[in-house]
C-alpha cells in the first residue's frame, strides 16, 4: 500500500472534506477524489461514506486509521533523520501548539520567542482558541489544555499549576458597596465567561463561587481582563496576567485564590518523535517558569 494513498487517507479522514484535505495537501479536490477512491480499489472495500455533509470513515476505514497514523509517524521520523543528522544542533522544521487564548497571550509569547532564539530553524505557530483541540484531526501537533484528557490515544503531561484571583478596577470600586465577602458578589456586576461557551468545566470559576449572574460576559480571557480594566465588574483573573493589569486591586484574597493546571497533550505516536519531545521538554520548562516569574509579580 503507497503511503501517499494513505497521506491523502488520512487527510480525509481528519477533515471530513475533499476541499478540505485537498487545501491541506496541496492538490486539488479531484485528485483526491481520485486517490481515495483508487484506494478503495486496492483495499476491495468503502472507506468512507458520502454524503452532502460530507466524508465519514466506515468501520472499514476506522480500522485503517491506525495502521495509516503508524505509517506517517514512520515517514515523519525519517524526515526528522534528514533534516536533524546525528551530532546537529537546534530544533528545525514547523510545529503547531494548540493553547486556550489566556495562555497563549500571556504565557506563550516570552517562552516561545526564547526557544526560537535558541533554534532559529524552528517554525512556531501558536494557534490561541478558546476551546478544545482535536489532535486526532491534527489540527495542531500538540495542544495546552486545562484539564486532563479521559479518552482518545493521546499522551498527557502536566506543565504546572497556575492560580487565579477576584479582582476589580478601583473606578468600579469606588461609591459601590464593599465586598467583604462572597455573598456581597450579589450586588456586584460580574465579568465573566458566556456560560454556555464554557468549553471546559475547569471554567466555571464564577460558578464554583456560587455566582450564576454574569452581566458583562466574552468567551475570550483577554477580553474580560479589558473588561475589567475599563471598570465593567469584578471578575476572576489569572495571576499571571496581573502584571499586565497593575491597578487591578485583588479582592477577599484571603478567601478566594483559584488553583488550576495546565497539561500538554500529544497525539500518542507522536511520543517517538525525537524532534517534539525535545520541543515538549523546552516548552514545559519554559512555562512553568514564565508562570512561576509572573505570579512573583502579580
Amino acid at each position: 500500500m503507497d503511503w501517499d494513498d494513505l497521506r491523502v487517507f488520512l487527510a480525509v479522514a481528519r477533515t471530513e472534506s475533499l476541499s478540505a484535505a485537498g487545501k491541506r495537501l496541496g492538490l486539488d479536490p479531484a485528485t483526491v477524489g481520485r486517490r481515495i477512491a483508487r484506494l478503495e480499489e486496492q483495499t476491495g472495500t468503502g472507506l468512507f461514506t458520502r454524503s452532502p455533509q460530507g466524508y465519514a470513515l466506515t468501520e472499514e476505514g476506522a480500522r485503517l486509521v491506525p495502521a495509516a497514523e503508524a505509517a506517517e509517524a514512520a515517514a515523519l521520523a525519517a524526515e526528522e533523520a534528514l533534516r536533524q543528522p546525528q551530532g546537529a544542533g537546534g530544533l528545525s522544521g514547523q510545529i503547531r501548539l494548540g493553547a486556550p487564548d489566556g495562555c497563549a497571550n500571556y504565557l506563550l509569547p516570552p517562552v516561545i520567542a526564547a526557544i526560537v532564539a535558541e533554534n532559529p530553524g524552528l517554525e512556531v505557530q501558536i494557534v490561541a482558541l478558546p476551546r478544545v483541540f482535536n489532535l486526532s484531526r491534527r489540527e495542531a501537533d500538540m495542544a495546552i489544555g486545562v484539564s486532563r484528557p479521559e479518552a482518545g490515544r493521546l499522551t498527557v503531561q502536566k506543565l504546572s499549576d497556575y492560580h487565579l484571583s477576584l479582582a476589580a478596577h478601583p473606578d468600579y470600586l469606588n461609591g459601590r458597596p464593599k465586598v467583604e465577602s462572597l455573598a456581597d458578589l450579589r450586588v456586584h456586576r460580574m465579568v465573566g465567561y458566556i456560560p454556555d461557551m464554557i468549553f471546559d468545566k475547569e471554567l466555571d470559576y464564577l460558578g464554583g463561587l456560587g455566582v450564576t449572574l454574569v452581566g458583562v460576559a466574552s468567551n475570550s480571557v483577554p477580553v474580560q481582563l479589558q473588561l475589567l480594566r475599563a471598570g465593567a465588574g469584578i471578575g476572576v483573573v489569572h495571576d499571571f496576567a496581573l502584571p499586565h493589569a497593575p491597578e487591578l486591586i485583588r479582592l477577599l484574597p484571603g478567601e478566594v485564590r483559584l488553583t488550576r493546571a495546565f497539561w500538554l497533550i500529544r497525539h500518542e505516536g507522536d511520543s517517538r518523535s525525537a524532534r517534539l519531545s525535545r520541543f515538549a521538554a523546552l516548552l514545559a520548562e519554559g512555562i512553568r517558569r514564565e508562570v512561576a516569574r509572573a505570579e512573583a509579580f502579580s
